[in-house]
């Protein structure tokens, strides 16, 4: 057990305390949002109780429980003092991220460990020199205490000892690390879901398709096979010889990154900014937030168990 250390208690943060907890941790969380930080804790029950259900944690996890394993702390110092690993689960703005670390340089223990959760940004550069040798990206996906996949790169500067230590210590909770050799940006699943936003923005704001469409193409078609194939698999069963004839006949040209699309900019302008604001590509009925996730959760939780015990298919 550790003292493990979450600082932004948003989407993710109050997720990956959770998961941190469930693993057997002493978890410490914040945030400078004192809405934000208030709301995290019912939203890591409501998230237990819907694991709980499902049988995905032990009896002896409950609210109480909980409660005495995560504790939520208003100011940054307290919360990182003493703690062997501190996540950082903040906003993916660069100059929110250097004033964190510069913050974190300071009150950090001199052995602790700082790994980023971040999507996509290369956040070495923004480190103070004092944590290079101790800092990487963990990055992990929504929701994370049932995602097992965890993105882990080290800077040009970062200890392997502590790749390793972090590494060892998601591995023994459950998850599935990848490992880098160096910063990915992106990293794998990250860059083919931007490569299919690309696609998706395109077919919108060309009138082409609906987002019901989209989303009906996905999962009546990719998403039955993935599971259990990925993407290298399927193509050895589909054959290879298919593959690089239909890479020849090809003959439409994917989308370039602009920047921007109209489509999603007139949502955000309208408000409508996903399942948070009650709509987006689609509207939800009104249904709050909460209700929303643990409809997904119990949904997501009947697939990963149905999928255990079916198994994927493995190579040599």
């Amino acid at each position: 057990m550790s003292e493990v250390a979450v600082i932004g208690a948003g989407l993710m943060g109050h997720a990956l305390a959770l998961v941190f907890a469930l693993g057997g941790h002493q978890v410490r969380l914040t945030d400078n949002n004192a809405a934000t930080l208030q709301r995290a804790p019912e939203l890591m029950a409501a998230a237990l109780r819907t694991m709980a259900e499902a049988r995905e944690v032990d009896e002896s996890w409950d609210t109480q429980r909980l409660a005495q394993s995560v504790r939520t702390v208003t100011a940054l110092e307290p919360t990182v003092r003493g703690a062997k690993l501190v996540i950082e689960a903040i906003v993916e703005q660069p100059d929110a991220k250097r004033a964190i670390y510069a913050e974190l340089a300071a009150a950090m223990d001199a052995d602790a460990i700082l790994a980023s959760n971040t999507s996509n940004l290369d956040i070495f550069p923004l480190v103070p020199e004092a944590l290079q040798s101790r800092t990487l990206i963990a990055h992990w996906y929504t929701p994370p205490y049932l995602c097992d996949l965890v993105d882990i790169c080290p800077g040009p500067k970062t200890d392997p000892k502590a790749i390793t230590t972090v590494r060892d210590m998601v591995s023994v909770m459950g998850k599935s690390p990848v490992v880098f050799k160096q910063m990915v940006q992106g990293y794998v699943a990250n860059r083919l879901q931007a490569a299919m936003q690309l696609e998706v923005c395109r077919l919108l704001d060309e009138g082409l398709v609906t987002p019901k469409d989209i989303d009906d193409s996905v999962i009546h078609g990719l998403a039955l096979r993935m599971p259990i194939l990925g993407i290298m698999a399927k193509a050895d069963f589909t054959g290879l010889t298919l593959m690089l004839q239909g890479l020849k006949n090809r003959s439409y040209t994917p989308p370039q990154p602009s920047g921007g699309s109209h489509t999603l900019e007139m949502l955000i302008r309208e408000g409508h900014t996903g399942v948070m604001s009650g709509k987006g590509y689609f509207d939800w009925g009104g249904r709050s937030p909460e209700e929303l996730f643990r409809d997904r959760d119990r949904k997501l939780l009947a697939l990963k168990q149905a999928l255990r015990h079916i198994g994927r298919m493995e190579g040599a």
